[in-house]
């Protein structure tokens, strides 16, 4: 059933586009051939994430505080309900990740910094998108999730959520550039927690003693990307490293990912980080960059416009302004492509589409909506 759904949104998704005014194109050679980048939408504010809707429309946020549809290669008026945001440094309104029957029930999941006792934390709510064209409202909005120990930083949200299989969801939390918080197990900073929809605690979480009992796994720096692959529910993510060390790992349950008492690079003054790259009990990440690229968004390619990328994990660079394939043969990296490299700019979320084709959100005060695909397709 989910590859039908795949199917059919793929081609109201070609559709779509197929009657979008092409604003600008780049070209990339690739192990793919020459690829194509074609900008479909531009004037957005720092957007964050992206979501497709079921119709082919496209659903982003722009950090300092609004949700948008995209259609023909427009952006709508900001959609109504959303919740108050603390738009400073990376704060801001973050992630948004359908729920598996949004085409049912318009259940839709936002992530942001929130105002609070203390300064600012993570949030998440919940609530159900009402359109009425390119705009709409959310209605029965209900905060399910927030962070403890909100503080004055405005650095390391982190804020990817995924859905499990299951249902329960996962999202990633930064250590708000204070590193010791992520060794902290009674401190949801520098983690990875899984919830139910309605904000419970999972029987089957791992409740490890002395950790909060959301606590999937510990030790993360700023995991701004996150996506599952489907075939067996694992959870892969990619953080930020400091001057150098940026890690995609396989984040599994009770793990201890290290940050800060192992890491690869060094601190920004080049001092270095905790014991080194290694110490037993802590996990290692499947690969690094450094020097940083500062990687965000992240997801896995299915598709049939790319069939020599099958299962492997594409991601953005902030910093890098770069698009990465990264060739996964089961849960190895075993090579890595960079497309794009200095041309489109701070690439800040990634999605595969049911068309195939690849969409890219560029995070800048004029940021773009950009398809990649097959030069010709």
């Amino acid at each position: 059933m989910r590859d039908r759904i795949r199917l059919l949104l793929g081609v109201v998704l070609a559709s779509v586009v197929a009657g979008v005014p092409v604003m600008a194109q780049e070209t990339s050679q690739s192990s793919a051939g020459t690829l194509t980048a074609t900008t479909i939408a531009d004037g957005l504010e720092h957007p964050w994430a992206l979501s497709v809707l079921p119709d082919g429309r496209f659903l982003v946020t722009e950090r300092p505080g609004r949700l948008r549809v995209i259609a023909d290669g427009m952006a709508g008026e900001p959609i109504a309900g959303v919740p108050e945001v603390v738009a400073r440094g990376q704060g801001g309104l973050l992630d948004v990740t359908l729920a598996p029957d949004f085409a049912e029930t318009g259940q839709l999941f936002l992530s942001y910094a929130e105002p609070g006792e203390g300064g600012t934390g993570t949030a998440v709510m919940s609530a159900r998108l009402e359109l009425e064209g390119n705009s709409g409202r959310l209605v029965d909005q209900t905060v399910i999730f927030r962070m403890n120990n909100f503080d004055g930083s405005t650095r390391h949200f982190g804020s990817r959520i995924v859905v499990g299989n299951d249902g329960n969801l996962f999202v990633t939390l930064g250590e708000r550039g204070s590193e010791n918080r992520a060794q902290d197990p009674a401190d949801l900073a520098g983690g990875v927690v899984r919830i139910a929809p309605d904000g419970s605690v999972p029987e089957d979480n791992p409740q490890i003693d002395g950790w909060a009992p959301e606590f999937w796994s510990i030790g993360h720096r700023n995991p701004q990307g996150a996506t599952l692959r489907e075939s067996d529910g694992v959870l892969f993510a990619v953080e930020h490293g400091a001057r150098g060390g940026d890690e995609v790992n396989l984040v599994e349950a009770g793990k201890n990912y290290g940050w800060p008492e192992i890491a690869y690079g060094t601190n920004y003054d080049g001092s270095p980080i905790g014991v080194g790259e290694t110490q037993p009990g802590l996990e290692q990440p499947l690969h690094y960059w450094d020097p940083s690229i500062s990687p965000s968004g992240l997801d896995f390619y299915e598709g049939s416009l790319f069939p020599e990328w099958e299962g492997d994990l594409l991601l953005g660079g902030l910093s890098g302004t770069v698009l990465v394939r990264l060739d996964m043969d089961g849960d190895a990296v075993v090579d890595e492509e960079r497309l794009f490299q200095g041309v489109l700019g701070r690439i800040r979320d990634v999605k595969a589409g049911p068309d195939g084709a690849l969409y890219l959100i560029t995070d800048a005060g004029n940021g773009r909506l950009i398809r990649v695909a097959p030069e010709g397709s």
